[in-house]
């Protein structure tokens, strides 16, 4: 297959703001046409990850590809992993606030509650169901794409408009020691 980039749509885009459809054949030549151009042109950004919906098409496949860049350098690194229908559930009901930004909203970061720990279930490139269960960053970023494929993004998720940012602050905040970069706990009600 050759490289395919597309373009990632941007906050306003009414596909946005959709839920996207269920994928019913996980292993046809168009959703592994979809999963290549995710891949592509999740590579060519600072981005952890991206969902069908951020390329126009609305469908329920998400990719997951923490690691450290100038977006994020405090990320650990995993492999890309491909989820298609993921659903997952809350191990608990801790929260944590830490920072967000979005391939779709630039130039915007923003604290937003997460849940700390979770159990995902999704089908994988070759068909497979898998179970797996992930905590901070990578949870907060799964749960973040999670969002994209139920029409929503991380302003949405909000507490205090005080906590929306330009990014150029967060990285200034970012360079300050003892900051609210590092993230802030708080509990679900």
């Amino acid at each position: 297959m050759t490289t395919t980039i597309s373009e990632i749509v941007q906050l306003g885009a009414p596909v946005l703001r959709l839920q996207a459809q269920a994928v019913n054949d996980s292993q046809g030549a168009e959703i592994r046409q979809l999963i290549k151009t995710l891949q592509d042109t999740l590579a060519t950004t600072q981005g952890v990850g991206i969902a069908a919906p951020q390329i126009s098409i609305s469908k329920r496949i998400i990719i997951i590809a923490s690691r450290p860049s100038l977006r994020y350098p405090n990320a650990p690194l995993m492999e890309p992993t491909v989820m298609i229908n993921p659903v997952f559930k809350t191990l608990s009901d801790i929260r944590e606030k830490d920072w967000e930004g979005c391939l779709s909203i630039p130039g915007i970061r923003a604290l937003v509650p997460r849940y700390k720990d979770i159990k995902i279930t999704y089908t994988n490139e070759q068909g497979d169901l898998v179970e797996t269960e992930m905590e901070g960053f990578v949870a907060r970023v799964f749960q973040h794409e999670f969002d994209h494929l139920e029409g929503k993004v991380y302003l949405d998720r909000v507490e205090d408009n005080r906590d929306i940012v330009a990014e150029s602050e967060y990285f200034r905040l970012l360079a300050l020691p003892l900051n609210k970069a590092s993230g802030i706990s708080c509990e679900n009600d």
